[in-house]
């Protein structure tokens, strides 16, 4: 595999295996790596305008400065570094937290290590053809400031969990997407059955059938949003 950057990804784990072993994991991927284990150091590395990092693996629950905060103080004034997640599995409040304060995506532990390496991909894919404010598939573009989806330069008016559940398969385009994930990350606050992520995704295939762009459902895997253009 040939990483999509030569800046050095940073993590920030203080559990010593876990950490050891993702920087082994990334390191034979070909990424440079910085790792960190302690939140005040992360702190102050983050709140420097320049840290010169190409992507963040965050954990949340560190000693000194949590990860929440970390990522409250770097959203400030970075708003393109991706900022990849790691949190133990169940705790959704932090997780909708982290989204809210501008994280890209996230990892419940335990998980799979070559989930992680496709995670990073994906990120630092979307990072090289995203200016932070602009993601684009295909002809499917949306503007994150003003929530605007456009689909061969015509808006695409939509309702807003389909316009959620659009924005966050566009930010994984390439890389199907598990239902149970889909639930968790675009619809934690509300109660949904998993009949009605089909319907979503159903209506948004109606959406964009003509054009470039197919919704695909992968058996096994989940929904794949992925542009013929």
């Amino acid at each position: 595999m040939t990483p999509e950057t030569t800046a050095p990804l940073l993590l920030v784990e203080d559990d010593a295996l876990l950490a050891s072993t993702l920087y082994d994991v990334l390191s034979l991927a070909g990424y440079q790596v910085d790792a960190l284990e302690d939140g005040d150091a992360a702190f102050t590395r983050l709140a420097a305008p320049d840290h010169g990092h190409a992507l963040v693996l965050l954990d949340l629950n560190l000693p000194g400065r949590g990860g929440l905060e970390i990522l409250d103080a770097m959203r400030r004034h970075d708003r393109d570094t991706p900022v990849l997640i790691l949190t133990a599995r169940g705790a959704i409040e932090d997780r909708v937290k982290g989204l809210d304060l501008g994280a890209d995506d996230y990892l419940a532990k335990p998980f799979a290590l070559d989930e992680l390496e496709a995670r990073v991909r994906a990120l630092l894919r979307r990072r090289q053809h995203d200016d932070g404010t602009q993601l684009h598939v295909g002809a499917l573009h949306f503007d994150t400031l003003t929530q605007r989806f456009t689909l061969d330069d015509v808006t695409l008016e939509l309702p807003p969990r389909e316009q959620r559940l659009l924005a966050y398969l566009m930010r994984h385009a390439g890389e199907a997407v598990e239902k149970a994930h889909l639930l968790e990350q675009v619809f934690a606050e509300e109660t949904l059955g998993d009949n009605a992520i089909e319907v979503y995704i159903h209506r948004l295939r109606r959406r964009l059938a003509g054009s470039s762009l197919t919704l695909r459902t992968v058996r096994g895997l989940g929904y794949l949003l992925e542009s013929d253009a």
